[in-house]
C-alpha cells in the first residue's frame, strides 16, 4: 500500500491554515460601485447663470387687450397690464466630501479618486434633479404672483370622462389624464412645444402596456418590444427616479436652503410641465477639487454648486393626482 507524501504546501501561512492564503489574488479589472442615476431635469427648464449676488430676478408680465378705436378719440394707455416679480435665491452651497488616506490607495490595486469623484459629482446631480421636481409639483399647486393669469392645474384619478382607476397602475387612466393636461396648458395658452411629463418607471411601464398610446395605427410613439412610450397628447414622456412620491419636509434656512423645496407628494402620479415653469439660478456651477493634505496623509475631495430652483410660471404645470378630488 502506498504511503501519501508529507506536503509542503506553499500557500499556507507558517504551515497553518487554508492552502491557498498565500497566492495571488486575480484583479478582475472592474470595479463596482452604485449605478448612477438618469439625470433628466437640467435642460427641462430656464437657468439662469449670475457671476455674484445673491438672488436673481425674473420680471413677469401679464396680457393686454385689444380695444375698437373711435377716430378722434386720443389714445392715453389702457392701464391694464399686470406686472409682477420672481426672485429666486441662492441656497448655501450643496457639498459632498471624501478623504482618501495615501495607505489605503497605495493598497487599493485600482483608481480609487476617479471613482469617488464620479460618485460625488452623481449625488450633488441627484439632489438637483429631487429638488427641481419637488418644485415641478408644487408649481401645479400655486397661484401666480401676475394676478391676471391662471396659476398651476391638478388632474384628479375621478377626473370628468376618466376611468377612475388609479393613475399609478392603471396606464389608460394616466394616460387619459394626461391628455386632460394637455387641454389645461392649451386653455391656459402654454407653448405646445417642450411639454414634459414626468413618471416614475412603474407608471411609465404602465403607459407602455397599455397598447393604444403605442398603437402606430393611431399615431402612437414607443415599442412594445422595447418598452419605451415617446408621446402622449404632444408631450414627451420622461422616465425618472426622482419624482417625489413622499411627504417631504423642508430644508431649513439654518440648514442652507433659502427655498422651499419641501411638500406632500404621497399621492402625486405624474407632473406635466412646460420648460418655462421652472427657473434656477446658478452661482457656482457642479465642480470638483481636490487638495492633498500632508499634515493627514492623504487627498481631500469636495463636489459641489451652488445653486437655487424656482417656481417662474405655474400656469405651465399640472401634477397628476393619485386621488379623488378633494
Amino acid at each position: 500500500m502506498a504511503t501519501s507524501a508529507n506536503l509542503t504546501r506553499v500557500g499556507q501561512i507558517n504551515g497553518a491554515g487554508g492552502v491557498d492564503e498565500l497566492f495571488l489574488k486575480v484583479f478582475s479589472g472592474e470595479v463596482l460601485t452604485a449605478f448612477e442615476t438618469a439625470n433628466v431635469m437640467m435642460d427641462k427648464h430656464m437657468v439662469k447663470t449670475i457671476t455674484s449676488g445673491k438672488s436673481a430676478q425674473f420680471p413677469r408680465f401679464g396680457k393686454t387687450e385689444a380695444e375698437y378705436h373711435t377716430p378722434g378719440e386720443q389714445m392715453l394707455g389702457q392701464n391694464n397690464m399686470r406686472q409682477a416679480e420672481v426672485v429666486i435665491p441662492i441656497d448655501k452651497m450643496l457639498v459632498t466630501h471624501e478623504f482618501i488616506a495615501n495607505i489605503d490607495e497605495a493598497k487599493a490595486h485600482y483608481d480609487a479618486r476617479s471613482i469617488y469623484s464620479n460618485e460625488m459629482g452623481t449625488a450633488l446631480a441627484n439632489q438637483l434633479d429631487k429638488h427641481l421636481l419637488q418644485m415641478a409639483a408644487k408649481a401645479a399647486r400655486e397661484d401666480n404672483v401676475v394676478s391676471d393669469l391662471p396659476g398651476g392645474s391638478q388632474i384628479f384619478a375621478d377626473a370628468p370622462g376618466g376611468t377612475g382607476n388609479s393613475l399609478k397602475t392603471d396606464g389608460e387612466a394616466l394616460a387619459y389624464a394626461i391628455f386632460l393636461a394637455a387641454q389645461e396648458l392649451d386653455e391656459k395658452d402654454v407653448p405646445e412645444s417642450e411639454r414634459y411629463c414626468f413618471v416614475r418607471p412603474a407608471q411609465y411601464y404602465a403607459l407602455v402596456r397599455a397598447k393604444d398610446n403605442i398603437n402606430r395605427d393611431w399615431g402612437g410613439m414607443g415599442s412594445y418590444a422595447e418598452g419605451d412610450i415617446m408621446r402622449i397628447a404632444g408631450v414627451t414622456i420622461v422616465k425618472t427616479n426622482h419624482l417625489p412620491n413622499t411627504n417631504v419636509a423642508n430644508d431649513t434656512v439654518a440648514a442652507g436652503s433659502r427655498n422651499a423645496y419641501g411638500g406632500d407628494f404621497t399621492d402625486t402620479a405624474a407632473v406635466v410641465m412646460h420648460k418655462s415653469t421652472l427657473g434656477t439660478v446658478k452661482l457656482f456651477d457642479l465642480g470638483m477639487e481636490a487638495e492633498y493634505q500632508i499634515s493627514r496623509q492623504g487627498n481631500l475631495m469636495v463636489a459641489k454648486y451652488a445653486m437655487g430652483h424656482g417656481i417662474l410660471r405655474p400656469e405651465g404645470a399640472v401634477e397628476l393626482v393619485d386621488a379623488a378630488a378633494p
